[in-house]
């Protein structure tokens, strides 16, 4: 299972806020224990989330550095100023063990 937080908001992000969670208990996204979705920052996290979940490797990915390899790092696709009047979103994955969404 993995918990997506938001760590940083970059520009003006009109659906997420720092502390912001994300819940994926694979194939399920957890809508009980997620916050809030915006479909453009699922479609980058969805590419990681399935090889995360079944072989937590962030700093093979390249998601983390080797010092901190308890995290992975993702952000949306947004640029924000000055290209869009967005914003974008860092996320910050982390593996919940032991836990289990069912």
């Amino acid at each position: 299972m993995l918990e997506i937080k938001v760590r940083e908001v970059r520009g003006n992000c009109p659906v997420y806020k720092v502390g912001d969670k994300i819940v994926i208990d694979d194939p399920r996204i957890l809508l009980n224990r997620t916050d809030v979705l915006c479909t453009h920052a699922l479609s980058t996290l969805l590419h990681y989330v399935t090889m995360l979940e079944h072989d937590w490797c962030p700093v093979k990915l390249g998601l983390t550095t080797p010092k901190d390899g308890e995290h992975a790092y993702m952000q949306c696709v947004d640029p924000g100023e000055p290209y869009t009047e967005g914003g974008t979103v860092i996320f910050e994955v982390r593996r919940i063990e032991g836990e289990t969404g069912r």
